[in-house]
């Protein structure tokens, strides 16, 4: 099933908290969350060697969720991320992890648009995220147990449509449970500051 083409785009709107193991578990507990409702998701991370997606705030994800594979490119958007998702075949995303060769698409002409050739894309390795997701008030809360590069962390996420009203809910609900608020980076950008950390000290 070669040259699957299936493309969306759209915006992202998410608030993010770094979690300790023990607020992440109280979490679990407080909102009657059964372990068996956790499931497994799989990212796969890509950049060039000199962080060319990094520097101009961008990131290049596959995700494999179940059986389904897909393509990720996330850019700065006024408000949120501008999310352009491409569906990949088995075949594909094979060949894009094993052997870098990403497919051709929309989100290779958006790369060429800012100056990073496909070419000089490489793999730069996998996160696993154990993910539970909950519907709270105006959006989905999802609490995220991560583990990449030898790390592991703990998040809580809120994605909402609205801005203002979602800050205002996220804001409380920490409050709420006495969770600091901890300026917090997405998961990419957490993986790349590793790998990067990582591939200056070698």
């Amino acid at each position: 099933m070669k040259g699957l083409i299936l493309m969306t785009q759209n915006l992202e709107i998410e608030f993010k908290n770094m979690l300790t193991k023990q607020e992440y578990e109280m979490l679990l507990q407080a909102f009657h969350i059964d372990k068996k409702e956790i499931f497994t998701q799989e990212n796969h991370y890509f950049d060039t060697l000199k962080f060319s997606l990094k520097n101009i705030g961008s990131a290049l994800r596959i995700r494999r969720k179940k059986d389904q594979f897909e393509m990720t490119l996330k850019q700065p958007a006024p408000v949120g991320l501008l999310e352009t998702n491409q569906l990949l075949s088995r075949e594909e995303a094979a060949e894009a992890i094993q052997a870098g060769k990403l497919p051709t698409g929309k989100i290779e002409e958006i790369l060429e648009e800012n100056s990073v050739q496909l070419a000089d894309i490489q793999y730069f390795g996998s996160l696993v995220t154990n993910r539970v997701e909950v519907e709270y008030e105006i959006g989905l809360l999802v609490l995220d147990h991560s583990l990449y590069l030898n790390r592991e962390d703990y998040e809580l996420e809120f994605e909402v449509e609205d801005y203002p009203k979602g800050k205002e809910v996220f804001h409380k609900l920490l409050k709420h449970y006495g969770i600091p608020i901890r300026e917090t980076e997405n998961k990419i950008r957490r993986f790349y500051q590793e790998k990067y950390e990582q591939t200056s000290s070698s």
